[in-house]
């Protein structure tokens, strides 16, 4: 196992952008995912030198099992606040053997390196994102939890 910048593995870009839009994003025909993709891979791209930007993947070997990202921004509401934890991601097949701790360390160790000391993340989910550190400040009005993680204890 290995985690690696993908801005070095580009030829994971269609999978990791494909993935991204399956899990989050919204579409009605076929035509339309693969426009979504196209302009999800563009984004990668024109973001790679952004000093708030990272998109890690984590390899077995040559199969990628997932990624995580590192935003500067994550919506409209407390835009103020930079950068963000965003998409972690484990492939379904590789769930629940601890890859998201993985890419978790990874991201803050990332974000460290960048010279930040906060991460923030909006969730959904209840009791997660707590055990990598999280620590609640608020919830936003869309009824998401707003946290944030040290990163200077990395």
């Amino acid at each position: 196992m290995r985690v690696e910048d993908l801005f070095h593995h580009l030829e994971y870009l269609e999978e990791v952008a494909t993935l991204t839009e399956q899990e989050w994003g919204t579409y009605q025909t076929a035509l339309e995912f693969q426009e979504k993709v196209q302009r999800k891979m563009n984004r990668i791209l024109e973001n790679q030198n952004h000093p708030s930007y990272a998109k890690l993947i984590l390899l077995d070997q040559s199969n990628l099992i997932g990624f995580i990202s590192l935003f500067p921004s994550d919506g409209e509401e407390r835009s103020d606040l930079s950068p963000w934890y965003a998409t972690m991601y484990v492939k379904e097949e590789y769930r629940g053997h601890g890859y998201s701790k993985i890419l978790n360390d990874a991201l803050k160790a990332e974000a460290k390196r960048r010279g930040f000391t906060k991460i923030y993340l909006k969730s959904s989910l209840k009791n997660y994102y707590e055990k990598f550190g999280a620590i609640y400040l608020e919830t936003l009005s869309n009824g998401e939890s707003l946290f944030y993680m040290n990163v200077s204890e990395v």
